[in-house]
């Protein structure tokens, strides 16, 4: 169908309708863009330069529909945290080359990344894990931006060093800008209430800018964004000398900007429309980061709120970030003498509305609900991120997802297998169904998940435990919960099938799956068992088990083997 002519679900022609979204998600996009900047250090300037370059770009080359790319709060966060260790004194020259180093690296390694195939290490960072990061760092940007809204300066070093130094110097606070402060956010919670997904952060930062002129408030104390460079940015060239300091922070940057941009994109994507390709939304956003960092810009990635937006105006295409783009370019023409009023307290008003979303007690409260576990992962990850530092946090969280997923992996159930009553109905024994069925004399093993070097010696001990309580002549091994079998596991079962044959005792195979029965097959395992032990699935083993007498009858004992 010619796309001229395409309809929207709700019948309007989907230029129109992406030229309105473009409109509407700039008016959002592009405050929250220029707060995020000074959430870094960084002057407003470089929010709409990445609020320009990297949408570009991202709209010419990735996959998702709506997607818009630009800053967002924990990139701002990641990349200041950085920026802040490399330019310790502020030299704005040294920022600039830092700024543009620390961005090409971030896009060089999503672009290595995309042609090494490596879209699956966005999965490493499990939910529980990215929920305790993301609320550690909102309460990071929310203590961050808390000194411009009180008009208040304190030594920043860590977490709880400037919570404590933002209760000395709350006695200094500047009545002016705190007024400043809560008007914003008066508009923009209450705009928000009254029109979901409205142009509230256009709105507070007019009322900001207009306040600022009209009342003359910068002589009365109130601090402003200030001068602000009009015209296109001058080409920013990355510094060779600075990458080994910043490439340790550059990966964790690359790998949270991939993980929102992955986030986001699946979420807002529609049924009818291409599955996200991981390896590509790498190479379009590593293409956005490198491009912008010659042009000024930060490290960008997908964003969740702007991409609402984007959707919930009835955004079809990535036109609509291209018109988002064009009015980034139409700002930095015009309107930066007039951005140089904003006040401070308003951007800072701004992040921290926006940032909020982060930090959620609702999550926590679910997750503990259901696994007290992941529960853990999360608090230790928040926590990591408020003692740590924001860098340090990511690793943290990196490192417990591994540990988590290899203590999973290490520990895996071995169960006993009983059967209903009454029924052709095979499941674990458990105190749920204390009248379920054994046989006596034939222990029924069921093992879960992959059997390999890390967990093979835990799977032993588990089984050795249970012959010893159940004293079998019999176990029968079902590996239709196993798919698949390494080495070391194989030859530690070999080794156990031996011991066991030379005790009296018979070890029988069932429900493995082709895989696991070409392996068995390749080590000679196979030959050893013959046909009469190595069997189709239980039901078969049990019958055959039943006929060969190995059991005077099935017992209807709801214990017999205790």
């Amino acid at each position: 169908m010619n796309s001229s002519k395409a309809q929207t679900p709700s019948g309007h022609n989907p230029k129109t309708a992406d030229l309105v979204a473009g409109l509407t998600a700039s008016a959002v996009v592009l405050p929250k863009a220029m707060a995020y900047a000074t959430v870094a250090g960084l002057p407003v300037a470089v929010g709409l330069y990445t609020a320009f370059i990297p949408m570009l770009l991202y709209a010419l080359l990735g996959g998702s529909r709506v997607l818009s790319v630009s800053s967002t709060s924990t990139l701002a966060i990641l990349a200041g945290t950085e920026l802040g260790l490399v330019v310790p004194n502020g030299d704005p020259q040294l920022l600039i080359t830092a700024t543009a180093t620390l961005t090409v690296l971030v896009g060089l390694i999503l672009v290595a990344a995309s042609f090494l195939r490596l879209g699956f290490v966005a999965n490493f960072i499990s939910l529980p894990v990215l929920t305790g990061f993301k609320t550690g760092i909102g309460l990071v940007i929310v203590l961050d931006q808390l000194p411009k809204l009180l008009g208040v300066h304190i030594d920043k070093q860590n977490f709880f060093h400037d919570l404590w130094q933002l209760g000395l110097a709350l006695p200094a606070t500047s009545g002016l800008t705190l007024l400043m402060a809560v008007v914003t956010l008066v508009i923009l919670v209450g705009m928000d209430r009254l029109w979901p997904h409205s142009p509230a952060p256009l709105v507070a930062v007019a009322v900001g800018i207009a306040a600022s002129w009209w009342f003359a408030l910068q002589p009365l104390g109130v601090s402003t964004v200030g001068l602000i460079p009009q015209g296109l940015p001058s080409l920013s060239l990355p510094s060779v000398d600075l990458v080994v300091q910043l490439l340790p922070g550059a990966l964790g940057i690359a790998l949270m900007s991939f993980t929102e941009t992955i986030a986001a994109g699946r979420a807002f994507a529609r049924a009818d429309e291409p599955t996200i390709n991981a390896n590509r939304e790498l190479l379009a956003t590593g293409a956005g980061n490198i491009g912008g960092a010659l042009l000024g810009a930060m490290p960008a990635g997908g964003g969740t709120s702007q991409t609402a937006v984007v959707r919930a105006t009835g955004g079809m295409s990535q036109r609509a970030s291209l018109v988002t783009a064009l009015v980034a370019l139409a700002t930095m023409w015009w309107l930066a003498p007039l951005l140089g009023l904003l006040p401070n307290a308003t951007l800072a008003t701004v992040v921290i509305v926006y940032s909020v979303s982060l930090i959620q007690p609702a999550e926590f409260k679910a997750i503990r609900s259901i696994r007290t576990m992941e529960f853990r992962w999360a608090l230790i990850a928040c926590c990591g991120v408020l003692l740590l530092g924001t860098l340090q946090g990511i690793v943290v969280a990196i490192i417990i997802s591994l540990l988590g997923l290899a203590s999973q992996t290490a520990h895996p159930e071995v169960y006993v297998i009983g059967r209903k009553p009454g029924a052709d109905v095979l499941r674990p024994l458990s105190a749920e169904h204390p009248n379920d069925e054994t046989l006596d004399g034939l222990l029924i093993l069921r093992p879960e998940g992959r059997l390999f070097f890390i967990n093979a010696q835990h799977v032993a001990s588990k089984m050795r435990e249970l012959m010893q309580h159940y004293q079998p002549q019999v176990i029968l091994l079902d590996m239709s919960r196993v798919p698949d079998m390494e080495y070391s596991a194989l030859q530690m079962l070999i080794e156990g099938e031996q011991r066991l044959r030379q005790q009296g005792l018979e070890l029988w195979l069932a429900g493995l799956s082709p895989h696991v029965l070409e392996t068995v097959r390749h080590s000679g395992l196979a030959q050893t068992l013959g046909p009469e032990r190595l069997l189709f699935n239980t039901r078969v083993a049990i019958a055959q088990y039943q006929q060969q007498g190995r059991a005077s009858a099935a017992t209807s004992d709801p214990e017999p083997n205790a």
